[in-house]
């Protein structure tokens, strides 16, 4: 056999084509065999975005105050006898209104008959709601009149029961007294619905309540009077109907003076001019202090006058000032 003799290079570089040829052959095989190769496909994550909406607040209408008409003012003709008092009492307003639409002064006595005075309309006064409906017991007690007493100075429960012609047990009621005890200042509520009854065919008619303090209207408290002012008009508005045997006990006393000059008179109506003799003599500013309250007649002495009592409370005092006559100074020689 013929003998083949290779270099070692020769060996190499056939052993080489070899190996490329059989890497070849896989990889073909290989790729034949897998198919062609897949990519992943990502999927989209889909994310909803809510936009709110706004919805349109209402705007609240703001209320606008429509300012009501004014009532018109009517023209009333001045008639003899009136006064501030009794023009205001008959149209139902207050004096202080008429006295400052009109510019008039405090005391109001200004006053000539004829004169055109504006006055005011009166107020109208609002329906009270309706109320719930009382029982028996509470109609009864709401329409029993109460009148509140203060303790004076030696009242005792017995002498309150006896003046007001009301059991001492029901004043004990109605003010939750455990005794008879009662103490000088103390407010009481005396139940006038339940005043004993006068036994007899032909009862006598039982004293009325004590009147309310009285309210004094005019002047103002302080007012001061010049020596244009000859006369001072006090008025005070009414504590109601007097009856008969019942009038105004109107005090004025001078405390500037060192005796104390006071004047006490008695009148039926809502009015008391201060006469000129109460005038000071002097040119120095006197102050006078002044009440009312009412009186009850209850008799009369032995030169017939009649003797007063009092039928109320005291109202408030007020104070004036009014200066008297100027004094003549003769000329130093």
């Amino acid at each position: 056999m013929p003998e083949v003799t290779l270099s070692l290079p020769a060996v190499l570089g056939l052993l080489a084509i070899f190996l490329g040829v059989g890497a070849a052959l896989v990889y073909f095989a290989l790729r034949q065999t897998a198919g062609p190769a897949l990519s992943p496909t990502d999927t989209p994550t889909l994310t909803l975005t809510v936009t709110p909406s706004l919805t349109p607040t209402p705007l609240t209408p703001t209320p606008t105050d429509t300012p009501a008409a004014s009532p018109t003012p009517f023209t009333y003709t001045v008639q003899e006898n009136d006064s501030c008092l009794s023009i205001a009492f008959s149209f139902d307003i207050s004096v202080n209104s008429l006295v400052l639409l009109n510019n008039l002064p405090a005391d109001c006595s200004t006053l000539i008959i004829g004169q055109k005075l504006l006055v005011p309309q009166p107020t109208p006064t609002s329906t009270p709601p309706a109320t719930a409906t009382l029982s028996a017991g509470e109609a009864t007690e709401a329409a029993c009149e109460k009148y509140e007493y203060e303790v004076k100075e030696g009242d005792t429960l017995g002498s309150i029961s006896l003046n007001f012609n009301v059991p001492s047990d029901a004043i004990r009621e109605y003010n939750g007294l455990v005794n008879d005890v009662v103490r000088f200042g103390q407010k009481l509520v005396i139940p006038l619905c339940r005043r004993n009854a006068t036994p007899g065919p032909t009862p006598t008619a039982t004293l009325p309540p004590p009147y309310p303090a009285v309210p004094l209207l005019l002047p103002p408290d302080g007012a001061p009077f010049t020596l244009i002012d000859e006369v001072i008009t006090l008025q005070w508005a009414s504590v109601g109907t007097l009856r008969e045997n019942e009038a105004y006990g109107v005090t004025i006393e001078d405390l500037t003076e060192g005796q104390g000059r006071k004047l006490i008179e008695y009148v039926t109506d809502t009015r008391f001019i201060v006469p000129e003799t109460f005038r000071p003599n002097d040119n120095i500013p006197h102050i006078f202090r002044w009440w009312v309250f009412a009186v009850r007649q209850m008799g009369t002495d032995s030169d017939g006058n009649p003797i007063w009592e009092t039928a109320g409370a005291v109202s408030t005092p007020r104070v004036f000032t009014w200066v008297g006559i100027l004094a003549i100074v003769s000329p130093t020689p």
